[in-house]
């Protein structure tokens, strides 16, 4: 038996591919996209560590949610070549849940992030999220900015 060549997709559908995943899984918490723009084996990796699958991408995304219920992202740039993609985009949101142990601030951000991925069978297989950690913590009110 002939085992099915692994299907390819090209760095512009690639590009549409993360696009889809910010606008319908981040910016809507359509969680039900997952399965079909997110390889069943993941490895997501952002500033709190590894996680891999996407059970862990869904919980992660509703911690997200909770903390920040009107979370959103705009992407700026998505580039891509062969199987990788890049953005440059600013999320935004405001603290009215728990975030890293911090109680809710009332206090709204607006940073600048890089993401990362790299895709397999038109899926996500691999995923880096670079957000500006300090620039959030400074804008929830709980890092002073230097000078201050």
């Amino acid at each position: 038996m002939v085992k099915d060549m692994a299907l390819t997709t090209t760095p512009e559908e690639n590009k549409q591919i993360i696009h889809r995943f910010v606008e319908e899984v981040v910016n809507n918490g359509n969680y039900d996209r997952i399965d079909e723009l997110v390889a069943e084996d993941l490895i997501d990796q952002t500033p709190f560590g590894e996680t891999r699958g996407r059970d862990a991408l869904r919980d992660t995304m509703t911690q997200i949610r909770t903390a920040f219920p009107d979370f959103s992202v705009t992407s700026h740039e998505i580039v891509a070549e062969g199987d990788s993609v890049a953005v440059r985009m600013n999320q935004r949101g405001t603290h009215e849940g728990e975030f890293m142990s911090l109680e809710p601030t009332g206090r709204t951000f607006d940073i600048e992030a890089m993401g990362f991925a790299r895709l397999e069978d038109g899926q996500i297989a691999e995923r880096w999220a670079q957000p500006d950690m300090l620039g959030l913590l400074q804008q929830l009110g709980v890092v002073e900015s230097p000078g201050e």
